[in-house]
This record gives C-alpha cells, structure tokens and sequence, in this order.
C-alpha cells in the first residue's frame, strides 16, 4: 500500500496548483483524475487560448453566500502572482478586453507549465483513475482508488462542480464533503445561455445569429457587453454573466442601444423625413432583422410622420427596456461553472481546510465562491489551490 503526504482528487486549475505549492514544502503528493487528461476545462477554455486571468480580480468579482470568505485566498496569491508565473515560463499573452488575460498561442501551454511545475517537484499523476472510496483513520485518509489502495495525511478535494458533464464533471466533490458533514449551498448551472418559452422562441427565431453590444440586468445588477440571439434564446457575454443573479421567474431588462436616446433619434428623423417607416430608421443602429422584429413587437408601422410620441416612446423602451422572463438556461451542458458548492462555513478561510475533519481540504469551483466571467474564477482555482498547498 503506498502512502503520501498528500493526494490531490482532480487534476485541474485548482489542483495542479495545489500539488506544485504542496511538494514545493517537501510534501509528497499524488494527484489524480479519472479523466484520461489533466487540465481539460483549461484546454477547452478562452475558445482554446485560455482566459488565465483577470488583471481587475478582486473580491467584488465572485459570488458566494459567504462574500468574504475569498478575501483572504486571492489577497495572499494575486494575479499578478499567476502572471509572473506565466512569464518565467515565458507564454506570451495579451489583454483582450475588460481586463481579461489570454495566451497568444495555445491553452496548452498554461497546462504543460504546470505539469513542468509538479515534474520538477516530483509530483505523482495518476490518470484514468477514480475514486471509490475515502475513509477517515487516526493517522489520516485512507482511499480505495480503481488502481489500488493509498494512505495519506492530507485530502484535497480538487474536482470541480458539475458544469460540462460530457468532459467528465460530477457532483462527487460534494457528495464527499456531505459523507464528512459539511453542508453543500445548493448548487445550479453559472455563466450559462438563457433560453425563451417556444411561443417566444417561434416569434425571435429569425434573429438566431444576430449580435448587439447590450447592457442586461437583473434586479439591481447589470453588464454591458456583447448579447447574441440563438436558436434557444440568449447568449453571449453579458447574457453568461447576469445568468450567475438570475433565478425561475425573474425578469431581465435589456438595453439594446444602452446609453443611446432612441426616443430623440426617432423623433429627428421623424423632422428630416417623416415618409421613412420606424424600423429602417432603426436598422441604421442595429441589424436589420432586430430593427424589424422590434417593429412586429410592437405592433407600430406606417410612417413616422403618423406615429405620436407615445407610440415613439413605446419603440424606444423596446430597444432600451425589452423585459422578457427567460424560461430557464441551458444547464450544466454548456455552463462555464457551477454556482454554490461546499459551504464555507465550514472551512477555514486562511487554508481551505475543513473545520470539523482535519485533513481535509476543499478548493477550485466545489467550493461555494464562484467568479464572473473572464479570467475570475480561473484565479480562484490558482489562489485557493495556492493557499491549500501552503497547509495541506
């Protein structure tokens, strides 16, 4: 039976971070994934260059019933920590926009400097194997694996939440923490597309591929960038992030031309040509197809020199307030990750330990923190991994 200082379950972000920081004390350590491949979800991330941080990253970004349980982990390791890694490993990367981070080249260069990272150290990886059993004992852990049977002091729980079940995600994580005591926030599909009832999906289906920079809210909070119509609703970046506030049953309010006075450009173009029909004077600010179906919408035509100024109005709070209760999301198949997780309550936030189970530790997206879109929850993968290597 072999034995470790410390075996890592899931060989992501968070993990591969954790076993580099862990082995670095001298720890040994052995990670495991039952995918045949570590680092898949930064593969597949920042549509293959990776999203690897967020130069804006701050507690203000993440979600959590536990606002200020994250402070502590992504003070102590930074992104700029994360990106003076990047650069001793010499992967050129750029800004995109918003603060967002991604490689020049290929998501798998961040993948291959970690797995450098755990090789120097002498970091065990053990793919293609599964977890079947984790059992407390006076010294430690003792789990029973698909390849045999370990013993180790420290457990890290690193194996995410259960966004993209197609590349391997469960709900393991939690049903581990839950086997120990420790509660689980409910958990739900996060930075996902919305979808519209059929009746509505039949009435917006022309607009599939059409694209707007817009400004969504839900409640009090709200994101401007760009929003795309699909064959199932709305997708698009600023549709991913409200998707992490809004919940069955709200209503999000949507600006197509935010900060734009459509009222007065309609009432202009009323003066200059009043014979022009409302939607072409639309189509010279958004797509031609949207400018038309938000006519239909309304239900006014004819020539602008008809319409009153109520009918204006009611255009132009089609375009900047369309309030439209989306039926429900895509779920975990398509969402980026999971909101809720291991309750925080029940870890220390200095080491991401659990407090009632000595040993064992909590990290990455099973964890009740969950980021915005860009870069954010990527670096609550390094900093939490991070800050567990420093104890586990």
């Amino acid at each position: 039976m072999q034995s470790y200082d410390v075996v890592i379950i899931g060989a992501g972000a968070a993990g591969m971070m954790c076993a580099v920081e862990a082995a670095k004390r001298g720890r040994s350590v052995l990670i495991l994934d039952h995918a045949a491949m570590p680092g898949e979800k930064i593969r597949i991330s920042g549509g293959g260059r990776c999203n690897f941080t967020n130069i804006h990253a701050s507690p203000k970004n993440f979600l959590s019933d536990n606002p200020h349980f994250c402070i502590s982990a992504l003070s102590r390791y930074t992104q700029r920590d994360f990106i003076a890694l990047v650069e001793r490993h010499r992967i050129a990367y750029h800004e995109k926009t918003l603060g967002q981070l991604f490689c020049d080249g290929s998501a798998r260069q961040i993948i291959d400097m970690l797995i450098s990272e755990m090789q120097d150290r002498g970091v065990e990886l053990a793919l293609s194997t599964r977890v079947e059993d984790v059992r407390k004992t006076e010294e430690g852990f003792v789990l029973t694996l698909s390849t045999g049977t370990v013993t180790c002091q420290s457990v890290v729980v690193a194996c995410g939440g259960k966004s993209i079940p197609k590349m391997g995600a469960t709900g393991f994580g939690y049903e581990l923490a839950e086997r120990f005591g420790l509660a689980v926030v409910e958990t739900r599909p996060a930075l996902v597309p919305l979808t519209f009832d059929a009746n509505t999906l039949e009435r917006l289906a022309p607009l599939a591929g059409n694209a707007v920079d817009a400004e969504v809210a839900c409640g009090k909070t709200r994101f401007s960038e760009a929003m795309l119509f699909t064959h199932r609703g709305v997708s698009g970046p600023s549709i991913l992030q409200i998707s992490s506030y809004w919940r069955e049953g709200d209503e999000i309010r949507i600006a197509m031309l935010p900060g734009v006075d459509v009222a007065e450009i309609i009432r202009i173009a009323k003066r200059g040509n009043g014979r022009q029909a409302v939607q072409t004077v639309l189509a010279n600010h958004l797509p031609k197809r949207l400018a038309q179906s938000i006519a239909e919408r309304t239900g006014i035509d004819g020539n602008l020199a008809d319409l009153s100024d109520a009918q204006i109005k009611t255009v132009a709070a089609a375009v900047n307030d369309w309030r439209i209760k989306p039926a429900g999301s895509e779920g975990y198949r398509t969402a980026e990750v999971t909101l809720g997780g291991v309750d925080t309550n029940g870890l220390e936030q200095k080491t991401m330990q659990a407090k009632s189970v000595p040993g064992l530790f909590f990290i990455g997206e099973a964890v009740d923190v969950t980021g915005w879109l860009g870069g954010y929850n990527f670096q609550w993968a390094w900093s939490s991994g991070w800050v567990a290597g420093q104890a586990a």
